[in-house]
């Protein structure tokens, strides 16, 4: 009974990884339309936008799944994307 415990709560976990890895390919999507849509930002806001996208799409080929989304939501945040 205690494996089988053991296996039900582990179970979650091997969803929440690919989820999350799922997340940031749809936020780089959302960031990429909206440059490509125009913005009013600044240069140096524009830079910092691209450099938070770059830097998530790295992550996310690293496997850091969760630090990726944390960069391209504040690209996100910064373009106005909810």
């Amino acid at each position: 009974m205690t494996l089988l415990r053991a296996i039900a709560c582990a179970l979650p976990l091997l969803f929440a990884v690919p989820a999350g890895a799922a997340h940031c390919p749809a936020d780089m999507k959302k960031i990429d339309a909206a440059l490509e849509a125009g913005t009013k930002l600044s240069e140096a806001d524009l830079a910092e936008v691209k450099k938070l996208r770059t830097e998530g799409e790295q992550l996310h080929g690293s496997g850091k799944h969760q630090e990726s989304v944390e960069a391209l939501g504040k690209a996100m945040k910064m373009l106005g994307i909810n």
